[in-house]
């Protein structure tokens, strides 16, 4: 396959229909000025920390709560931006100096991993004080996630060691019996298929429902496994990923749709809605990006075609970016739960359906900052200055 590092990736922001090539109205650059521009609202200067979600509502746009893990999200996108020459309209060294003031709220081995990722790459002289005051002996077992082998958590905290790991020398803070914990731990969620588990086996929850992993628990360890095999070099770990990246990229739905549950024992889609665009636009791009960068796979026609969707290409012809608000809404969901959740139970019993009702699809028009987080760490560094736009 070619190399996709040796193509110019606005040029390449085109998907394949009916096979041949088809520009996308869809501009890059302007998509992560959007997204800089819808975050300034949703931070709350007085408290350092971005909201938890913005939503639209009868009396306008509201804010509403605060979230750490959403602020880290979002500002490793805005140190992307800064890294390729984009300025952030938050000062981000500020935010993390805040962040790492009193770490009482680090209660997830997951939202610990992406603090190392963050100082990783905004402070690295800041590691030493993460792991001396919260990476410590026994971080394993002081939290829940890694008995319960949560996915999502697992590939946060080692995509946080193997960052940590990069930024450093390993002989200044050795990490590497750690990851490799971590590692295995990963490595037993993932099927034959390559589609990760939810929860591992090992408990009463993971036995009954675990098999079933959501698209963030196939994304975030394509993610860390490139990571880990860059800083460890395992090429067991880079096989995982790209097994992984090709399983979802073959269940892409057919207008791009990066569904939400799957099946690891068939490796099959379980459940379809919501689609959200956060996994159209940010979490797809960063995984399969980092897998086509390690594996020399090219990636690119389900990286844009999966892009396409927010742009109104979709189940209901609607248009997701909304340009007034510089906001991208949440996602296309199912109304009628009991008709999603019915279809989920055939499926996993079996009885598959082809068709799909639109009648019950609605839009949620809301937004979170770590979804245009994700945008900026997928895009910042591929906004280039010459734009490529839809041609007539």
């Amino acid at each position: 396959m070619p190399n996709p590092a040796t193509r110019d990736p606005i040029i390449t922001a085109q998907v394949f229909e009916a096979g041949q090539m088809s520009p996308i109205n869809l501009d890059v650059r302007h998509l992560c000025e959007l997204a800089l521009n819808g975050l300034v609202p949703m931070f709350k200067p007085e408290k350092q920390l971005f909201c938890f979600s913005r939503k639209r509502t009868p009396q306008g746009l509201v804010r509403q709560g605060l979230s750490h893990r959403y602020t880290i999200i979002t500002l490793l996108g805005l140190r992307q931006c800064e890294a390729t020459g984009l300025s952030s309209p938050i000062d981000i060294e500020a935010v993390l100096r805040h962040l790492l003031k009193d770490t009482a709220w680090i209660n997830n081995i997951g939202d610990l991993g992406l603090l190392l990722w963050l100082c990783a790459l905004v402070s690295p002289d800041r590691l030493r004080e993460v792991h001396a005051g919260v990476v410590r002996e026994g971080v394993l077992e002081r939290f829940p996630e890694p008995h319960e082998g949560r996915t999502t958590e697992l590939a946060w905290f080692l995509s946080g060691l193997a960052h940590a790991t990069l930024a450093i020398p390993q002989q200044a803070l050795d990490l590497r019996g750690l990851a490799f914990q971590v590692y295995e731990l990963l490595r037993q969620n993932q099927g034959e298929w390559g589609i990760f588990r939810h929860l591992s086996k090992r408990t009463i929850a993971g036995i009954l429902r675990g098999r079933l992993g959501c698209f963030a628990d196939q994304v975030y360890p394509i993610y860390a496994l490139t990571q880990f095999a860059r800083a460890f070099n395992v090429q067991a770990a880079l096989e995982m990923a790209r097994s992984c990246a090709e399983a979802i990229s073959r269940l892409q739905g057919p207008q791009g749709q990066w569904w939400w549950h799957y099946d690891s024992i068939t490796g099959r889609v379980y459940g379809k809605y919501p689609v959200y665009s956060v996994h159209q636009h940010g979490m797809a791009p960063m995984a399969l990006f980092a897998v086509a960068e390690a594996t020399r796979l090219d990636f690119t026609e389900p990286i844009y075609k999966g892009l396409q969707w927010i742009t109104g290409k979709n189940e209901l012809g609607c248009e997701l970016r909304d340009e007034a608000a510089s906001l991208i809404w949440r996602c296309i969901y199912h109304r009628n739960k009991f008709k999603e959740s019915f279809s989920r139970v055939l499926t996993l019993y079996g009885s598959r359906r082809d068709g799909e009702s639109l009648k019950d699809l609605g839009v949620n028009f809301e937004c979170r900052p770590y979804e245009l987080g994700w945008l900026l760490y997928a895009f910042a560094g591929r906004a280039r200055a010459t734009s490529w736009r839809k041609r007539n």
